[in-house]
């Protein structure tokens, strides 16, 4: 994550596989006011493809996509407006 990204909510989906790390990072979405960022830890390959999906598709915008390590990566999503 570059340094310079301030996020107000971090999921760690990590051990979770699908649907999890989708449905935490839904209803973490629900908790951060429109122009916040989420943080979205995932080690599940899957939910690096999904999650940015469902998010484009729900009109929330992503920021980073990250693999940081060998089987981790991180998400970061910015809430649409209402």
């Amino acid at each position: 994550m570059r340094p310079n990204i301030q996020v107000m909510k971090e999921v760690d989906a990590q051990g979770e596989i699908c649907p999890y790390p989708l449905l935490m990072t839904q209803k973490a979405m629900k908790s951060v006011k429109p122009g916040e960022r989420l943080l979205v830890k995932i080690d599940y390959a899957k939910s690096s493809e999904d999650i940015p999906r469902w998010a484009q598709d729900a009109g929330h915008k992503v920021i980073e996509i990250r693999k940081s390590a060998d089987s981790q990566w991180q998400i970061i999503l910015e809430r649409a407006g209402e």
